[in-house]
C-alpha cells in the first residue's frame, strides 16, 4: 500500500485528484525530491511470512551457504525491526547497528499481489517469527513509516496467541502514518487496492482503539507517534487523533512533531546519527533494553 499523495515542490502548487479534492481531504505533501542511493541488502524467506531483509554486515546479513541468517549477535542484544522495504529503510541502518542494535526489514507484498489482510498477516507472522528465532532479545522495536506505521500499528491489535509466541515488544515509532483507512477509499489509491469499507475498519487500528480497544499486553511498551512539520494535513490529523485514541485507552503513548521536514525527509534524514529522531529512537531503545 502506497500513501496518497500527489508530490510538488514546498512552497509551490501541488494537483490532487478529483475525488480526493470531493471528499475535503488534504492528502497533499509537498517536499523536494533527492536521490539516495540504498546500501546493499540481501534477503531469505521465512516460512508462511512476508520476506525479511537485512543490511550486508549486519547481525541479519544472509550466508549464503546456508541461506539463513548469521544473526548470532541478535540473541542477546535488542532488535530494531522496519516494516518499510529494503529500498525504502535498508540506507538507514548503520547509525543504529553502530551502536549494537540488530536491524531486521520486514517486506511484504504490495498491492495488487497482496491485499490488506495478507499484508498484516505477513508482518505479523514475520514478527513472530524473529521472536522465536531470538528469543533471548533484549526488546523488539518496531518503526514503519507512512503505509508502514499502519502495519506497524496494526501489531498493537495482533492475536499472538494464535502463532504460539508473544514478542517482546518494548517499543514502536509510528512515523507520519495511516490510522484510519476509510479515507483512502476515495482516493485514487484505493484502485489496486479495492478497499470496501469493511476492509478498511478491519485493518483501521484507529477504528479497533474506538470501537473495540486493546488493552496494552505490556504497559512498559512505548509508542512514538511521530509527524513532520511538513507532512500533509492529512498525515498530521490522523497522526493526532490516533496519539490521542492511544492515551485514552492508557497505552504509554508521546506524539512528536519534527520540525523542518516533510513527508520523506523525516525517514530520509535517519542515515544522520545526530537527526533528532535517529536519537529519539536510540535513547528509547536503550533506556528500554
Amino acid at each position: 500500500m502506497r500513501p496518497p499523495r500527489r508530490p510538488g515542490p514546498r512552497g509551490g502548487a501541488c494537483s490532487t485528484c478529483l475525488t480526493e479534492t470531493a471528499k475535503g481531504r488534504k492528502w497533499t505533501s509537498t517536499f523536494r525530491r533527492k536521490c539516495l542511493r540504498p546500501c546493499r541488502s540481501s534477503c531469505f524467506s521465512m516460512e508462511d511470512t512476508g520476506r525479511v531483509e537485512g543490511s550486508e554486515g549486519a547481525v541479519f546479513s544472509v550466508d549464503r551457504t546456508q541461506k539463513q541468517p548469521s544473526g548470532q549477535v541478535a540473541s542477546s542484544c535488542p532488535i530494531f525491526v522496519s516494516s518499510c522495504s529494503k529500498d525504502t529503510s535498508a540506507f538507514m541502518v548503520s547509525p543504529l547497528t553502530a551502536q549494537g542494535v540488530a536491524v531486521v526489514i520486514v517486506a511484504y507484498d504490495i498491492a495488487p499481489k497482496g491485499t490488506l489482510d495478507k499484508m498484516v498477516d505477513q508482518v505479523t507472522r514475520s514478527v513472530a517469527s524473529v521472536q522465536k528465532r531470538y528469543p533471548g532479545n533484549r526488546g523488539i522495536h518496531l518503526c514503519g513509516h507512512s503505509a508502514g506505521a499502519h502495519l506497524a500499528a496494526m501489531m498493537l491489535l495482533a492475536n499472538w496467541t494464535k502463532l504460539g509466541v508473544t514478542p517482546n515488544l518494548k517499543g514502536l515509532f509510528l512515523v507520519s502514518g495511516i490510522y484510519d483507512l476509510e479515507p483512502v477509499m476515495h482516493t485514487s489509491e484505493n484502485a489496486p487496492l479495492l478497499v470496501t469499507l469493511e476492509d478498511a475498519r478491519r485493518n483501521s487500528p484507529q477504528w479497533h482503539l474506538e470501537m473495540a480497544p486493546a488493552q496494552p499486553a505490556d504497559p512498559g511498551c512505548r509508542i512514538l507517534v511521530i509527524v513532520g512539520q511538513h507532512d500533509s494535513p492529512e498525515f498530521h490529523r490522523q497522526s493526532r487523533e490516533f496519539y490521542q485514541a492511544l492515551r485514552r485507552r492508557s497505552w504509554e503513548a508521546s506524539f512528536e512533531e519534527l520540525r523542518d521536514v516533510d513527508h520523506f525527509e523525516v525517514l530520509w534524514n535517519l542515515t544522520q546519527k545526530d537527526y533528532v529522531l535517529t536519537q529519539i529512537i536510540l535513547k528509547t531503545i536503550f533506556q528500554e533494553s
